[in-house]
């Protein structure tokens, strides 16, 4: 894996990007389930790049959709953090590690993989070829780990209020 590696894109988000020089906030918001405010408003605090021309990117994409997955379990302003451990300046470039778009992927295939194995083994598959110096490679691997981690503890919060909503359910029967 490089920061050359094109993200894993099985709903075609990029190929609708490049047919339109970029997505309106209401196509992202459609294709995100997200309400406008909430990307406004994380463009503002500096956590997604700001559109140009009003028009998200890939990049802007792939870290909504990160952020996004990753907001049940961890505030806000961690989620910044743990993107600035992995990239640095939103709205610079120069200073990746790893490309917004494959950080989405990773993390997409990492949690695929984490049911039949733990985090960190699946965080040491999916990065095993990320070529670059030891110290990108220890930040991108911890802040995958934590990122795979957090959505493990989302989906067993959402699981754990199911059960409990099904547990009034029966008990008010």
């Amino acid at each position: 894996m490089s920061n050359e590696t094109p993200f894993n894109d099985k709903d075609g988000f990029r190929r609708l990007i490049e047919l339109t020089n970029g997505l309106t906030l209401a196509q992202v918001c459609s294709l995100t389930q997200l309400e406008s405010s909430t990307i406004q408003n994380w463009v503002k605090r500096g956590f997604v790049p700001h559109p140009v021309g009003k028009r998200y990117d890939e990049r802007s994409l792939a870290r909504i959709r990160i952020i996004s997955l990753l907001r049940d379990s961890l505030r806000l302003e961690q989620i910044g953090e743990l993107l600035t451990i992995v990239n640095g300046d939103t709205d610079d470039t120069s200073d990746d590690i790893i490309s917004e778009s494959e950080l989405y992927s990773c993390l997409c295939r990492i949690t695929e993989l984490i049911g039949s194995t733990t985090a960190q083994a699946a965080v040491d598959e999916v990065t095993r070829d990320y070529t670059a110096d030891e110290s990108s490679r220890r930040r991108l691997k911890g802040a995958l780990t934590v990122m795979a981690l957090a959505c493990v503890a989302a989906q067993y919060k959402n699981q754990a209020e199911t059960t409990f909503n099904k547990l009034k359910k029966e008990i008010s029967l």
